[in-house]
């Protein structure tokens, strides 16, 4: 299922997206021990499950074997003896040569005065063609226009969530093309994304990057200018550690300022570029070092959506589980208003 959609403003991708280095012993050992933090805090109900699965498999494995016991051996003998007569092993040395040879195109050895003439190696130079032509156009495939359009699609299918890069090209015209340019594999079941162009990785005035919440409790940062990354720039979040009582929240130590539960909606502040809403947080990047500036419990409920308004950019527009609407003035807040004391002196009544 596709869970999430993010358009990415035209131009903003480079050209041709950078390849990851190969991840250090250090990487994969950091993303083994993430996981298993992570994926071991599970519901008793699904430990329960798993039981009560293996013990229908043992049962049904129990059956087959009592059924296949009352094959008698004469049966067995049978069909053993079938088989090789099917084989016809008496006569496997008297088959006729008919100067078919492994490896060969099933004419024989024979010679040519020309490599052209020759169909074995006339067809070897036709495949090297088709694939030269194939390579161009995989290569002419990885650039990205600042004409194309660009979007990111969340998916999740078969227990295996990435996120899609698809490049949409002449979407003025009847004849609009879309492909999947690069994928990225990710943790969790993705519920919501947001793009923003802050320079977490310093340097270059703006970047390309989409945040992503997921049934866990932490928000990934992906550069989307880098193929075949493994692990996201920024991690926001997320579980510390756990005790051994599993199933149980008061067991759970997360990361400061992390979320308790689901991540389900994002926003970016488009006029100031390194704020991101989560839910009911406000964080801020100050020198590309990310940090909750203000947190909200609203009277909505559960958040389930947030927006940014267009107008004014300090105000945070709420929607929760109980069908209520909730207008947070984020610069009511001492945390965000200290770093943009400027905007508040300048705001009119």
């Amino acid at each position: 299922m596709i869970s999430a959609i993010c358009w990415i403003p035209k131009g903003v991708a480079k050209s041709e997206p950078v390849l990851a280095e190969p991840p250090s012993k250090d990487d994969i050992q950091q993303i083994i021990t993430t996981t298993l933090t992570t994926h071991d805090v599970v519901e008793d109900e699904e430990e329960e499950e798993a039981i009560e699965d293996d013990e229908v498999i043992s049962q049904a494995l129990a059956v087959a074997e009592a059924i296949g016991g009352g094959v008698s051996n004469s049966n067995k003998y049978d069909e053993i003896a079938l088989a090789l007569k099917d084989l016809d092993m008496d006569n496997y040395d008297h088959e006729d040569d008919q100067g078919v040879e492994l490896f060969s195109t099933g004419i024989g050895d024979l010679y040519y005065p020309t490599n052209d003439l020759d169909p074995y190696l006339k067809r070897n130079k036709d495949e090297d063609e088709d694939d030269d032509d194939d390579d161009s156009e995989d290569l002419q495939d990885m650039i990205i226009n600042p004409t194309d359009s660009v979007i990111v699609c969340a998916r999740n299918e078969d227990d295996v969530s990435v996120l899609e890069v698809w490049v949409v090209e002449d979407t003025n015209s009847k004849e609009m093309n879309m492909f999947i340019h690069h994928e990225i594999i990710i943790p969790a079941f993705p519920l919501s994304t947001a793009w923003l162009d802050c320079p977490l990785k310093g340097g270059g005035d703006k970047g390309n990057f989409i945040a992503v919440g997921s049934m866990e409790p932490s928000i990934e940062i992906w550069d989307l200018d880098v193929i075949d990354e493994v692990q996201p720039c920024v991690i926001l979040g997320g579980i510390l550690h756990k005790n051994n009582k599993k199933g149980n929240k008061k067991s759970i130590k997360y990361k400061h300022d992390s979320h308790t539960d689901s991540v389900l909606s994002l926003a970016w502040n488009k006029e100031y570029r390194n704020i991101l809403a989560s839910a009911s947080k406000a964080l801020g990047f100050v020198n590309n070092q990310p940090s909750c500036i203000a947190s909200k419990t609203p009277k909505t409920g559960a958040v389930f959506s947030i927006s940014f308004s267009e107008d004014n950019p300090f105000l945070l527009a709420i929607g929760g589980s109980e069908g209520k609407l909730e207008v947070w003035d984020t610069l009511s807040e001492s945390g965000i208003s200290r770093r943009y004391d400027k905007y508040n002196k300048n705001r009119q009544p």
